[in-house]
């Protein structure tokens, strides 16, 4: 069982950065893969970005690449997503997601995922 809790969303302005961040709480947090989906409203939830569970493969939507950067200190079983150029597209309720022993061709979906956050939302104002 893991338990996440994500942080750091809020409002701000177009080209601007902000930091989210999902504590986690569990056993084997450092054997999860993790990943950051965003749900717009009146949209459907779509991946962002994950990370394998030694933090040395990452993996991205063509949407965010170049602008965001997921990061994972298993020290402090944490989950980070640097999102820079902020764009208003941008703008969904974020959430972290974790499983052990991912499958690949699940890497973008919500069903790869055995656990959820509650999300934080982020807003980008033009």
């Amino acid at each position: 069982q893991v338990q996440l809790v994500e942080s750091g969303g809020g409002l701000v302005q177009a080209g601007g950065s902000l930091r989210l961040s999902c504590a986690a709480s569990g056993r084997t947090f450092s054997t999860y893969v993790m990943g950051w989906f965003r749900q717009a409203p009146g949209k459907d939830r779509y991946f962002v970005a994950a990370i394998s569970w030694s933090g040395g493969t990452t993996y991205y939507a063509d949407s965010v690449k170049g602008r965001f950067t997921i990061s994972r200190d298993n020290a402090k079983n944490t989950v980070y997503l640097q999102m820079n150029s902020l764009k208003p597209e941008d703008t969904a309720v974020y959430y972290c997601a974790a499983v052990e022993s991912l499958l690949m061709p699940l890497l973008s979906t919500q069903d790869g995922y055995d656990y959820w956050g509650q999300g934080t939302p982020v807003t980008v104002s033009s």
